[in-house]
């Protein structure tokens, strides 16, 4: 009989020991426990994203996040081609898309009414969702003389749409060398037709600014000898004193198979929102990428970053965005 107790004597301290184990288990979860717990949210509605033209990192990436945030989440997203920053900028104002790509500076103009949008206005209806990537301004050409902005005086050269975020950032560019854009015969095409057009020797270089590697880049580098213009640090530190959206910028020789790193500046790509998109629709395309992030079938989302994608201050975030940073730890300012 002492055995029989003894042993059940030892096993009710096993079974304490483990339970005691198993107690202290969550007890250590804690930290985890918003993480684990943390999902989309129910109540998603169809949304439109409006991101670039065709042979841009815009369109090319958009339609994967839209994918995949109506794969994992009760919103469904499609994406759609545009004129790029300032067309979706419009597009969100009239009601015509929720969700848009822009260019971290043509988001600015837009909020405060300037440059581009001095003749039409501040527009007041849109928030931030996130910063995702940066996007270098490229000078492109198939003319290995031209190694410098310099060079470009006197040549046809692809600045832009008319009026475009692009159109700003190569007048800014030929600024910081002394250069207007009298100086050059300027062309005002999208990506895919300053491609075009290099490739059949109509112009002599193009302004392109999207994160390299750039669908209209490497399709023209599939079948030329394609060369990048590399800016100088002193106009380079010009254009930053000059406009805080600038930063330096390195595009690794291996973007489009060059010689050597090319040395330029970058503005932001930030996704924004009109401001009466549902919470819910907001967190979960954030949720949708940032949650996802190795199953994204894009070479940019290896650059994103929650802290890179909070890091908005002169445009509020939206509530929805708001939230789901909050989630993560993080505060963003909201309206």
């Amino acid at each position: 009989m002492k055995k029989i107790l003894a042993m059940l004597l030892a096993l009710c301290m096993v079974f304490a020991l483990a339970a005691c184990g198993q107690s202290a288990a969550p007890a250590a979860g804690d930290a985890g426990t918003a993480s684990e717990g943390l999902g989309p949210k129910d109540g998603g509605s169809s949304i439109t994203f409006t991101t670039g033209g065709e042979a841009g990192t815009y369109f090319a990436f958009g339609g994967v996040m839209a994918q995949k945030v109506s794969e994992v989440t009760s919103s469904k997203v499609t994406a759609i081609t545009s004129g790029g920053s300032k067309a979706n900028i419009e597009a969100l104002e009239m009601g015509d898309a929720q969700l848009g790509f822009t260019q971290s500076d043509v988001l600015s103009y837009g909020y405060t009414g300037a440059r581009l949008f001095e003749e039409t206005g501040a527009v007041s209806n849109i928030s931030t969702v996130a910063a995702l990537y940066m996007e270098q301004v490229q000078i492109v050409t198939l003319d290995p003389n031209i190694k410098s902005v310099f060079d470009l005086k006197g040549k046809s050269v692809s600045i832009g749409a008319a009026g475009s975020g692009v159109y700003f950032n190569a007048i800014d560019v030929l600024g910081a060398y002394g250069l207007t854009e009298n100086d050059i015969k300027p062309t005002y095409q999208s990506f895919a037709d300053s491609a075009e057009a290099l490739q059949d020797g109509q112009i002599d270089a193009a302004f392109v600014v999207a994160g390299a590697p750039t669908t209209a880049v490497t399709s023209l580098a599939a079948t030329q000898d394609v060369y990048l213009v590399s800016l100088d640090d002193e106009q380079i530190n010009a254009l930053i004193s000059l406009s805080p959206y600038y930063t330096k910028n390195i595009i690794p020789a291996s973007a489009y198979g060059l010689d050597n790193d090319v040395v330029t500046v970058a503005v932001g790509a930030v996704v924004i929102a009109r401001d009466d998109v549902s919470d819910a629709d907001v967190y979960n395309f954030l949720y949708g990428v940032f949650e996802n992030l190795d199953s994204l079938a894009h070479d940019k989302a290896s650059e994103l970053s929650l802290e890179f994608a909070a890091s908005v201050t002169d445009v509020p975030y939206h509530p929805g965005a708001a939230a789901y940073f909050a989630d993560k730890g993080i505060e963003v300012p909201t309206k």
